[in-house]
């Protein structure tokens, strides 16, 4: 399977501009055989904490909000990170994943917040596992990536991608996202695939680099620094036990006089 990695520099607050963008890399990335696009944090309305919190209007009822529809008739599997509205006063930092037909296949929320995200969103408490093309994946959204538990528990539970909604500046960011997701790629054996923020992003700037690693840490794709693209890259179910196992050899034959 093909797998996109798009970074976008997002119009704040702005849902129908940034899902337009989004359409629009999304269908570059199945231009380019893409069967799954991977998208940043809070893409639906750029990373806008104070008008996220001052207007609920911003937050996406449930995963059937028609301001999705252009996105969820790509034609592509998409996994879309907005502000989603809960039973509670707070939303969720979820990301949503649709398969290529528009159908919802999953909704994760984030569940370690930042510490200026705390007071905006509520914390969310399950795993994001789903299964594509029959490989199984599982979803972190930025500072939940800081956590081995959370890539471990998937790496345990048979996950062979993990795909990272995320916001990473300049500074510090740039180090940040250059150590630890091909941290997690060699640490617990799964293919890590990052979306990042480029350009003005709420209070930061985005560094971009978009990426995609293998098991082991090896570098497949990366984005540049200024562009809002997509890069994909291959990635490839698990080997089975018989695929690894050593071939048997057939006992030598003795001679008999």
């Amino acid at each position: 399977m093909k797998i996109a990695a798009a970074q976008v520099t997002c119009v704040p607050a702005d849902p129908s501009a940034n899902t337009e963008l989004s359409v629009a890399l999304a269908a570059e990335a199945r231009a380019q055989g893409a069967e799954l696009v991977v998208f940043p944090e809070l893409t639906l309305t750029g990373y806008e904490l104070e008008a996220l919190a001052a207007d609920p209007g911003l937050w996406l009822a449930d995963a059937d909000d028609p301001r999705l529809d252009p996105l969820r008739s790509a034609g592509v599997a998409v996994a879309f990170n907005a502000a989603l509205r809960t039973a509670g006063p707070l939303p969720a930092l979820a990301t949503l994943v649709y398969a290529a037909d528009g159908s919802h296949v999953t909704t994760y929320a984030k569940q370690h917040l930042y510490g200026h995200e705390q007071g905006v969103f509520a914390a969310g408490e399950c795993q994001g596992r789903f299964t594509l093309g029959g490989i199984p994946f599982s979803l972190g959204v930025c500072y939940d990536n800081h956590f081995p538990r959370l890539t471990g528990r998937a790496a345990a539970d048979g996950c062979r991608v993990h795909l990272a909604s995320s916001l990473y500046g300049t500074g510090d960011g740039i180090r940040e996202r250059a150590t630890v997701y091909p941290g997690i790629a060699e640490e617990h054996g799964l293919y890590v695939v990052l979306a990042n923020h480029v350009g003005p992003a709420g209070a930061w700037t985005g560094c971009g680099r978009s990426a995609i690693w293998a098991p082991g840490g090896a570098l497949l794709a990366e984005a540049d620094d200024r562009t809002a693209s997509v890069v994909t890259a291959e990635v490839a179910p698990a080997p089975t036990a018989a695929s690894t196992a050593p071939a048997e050899t057939a006992p030598a034959e003795t001679a008999v006089s």
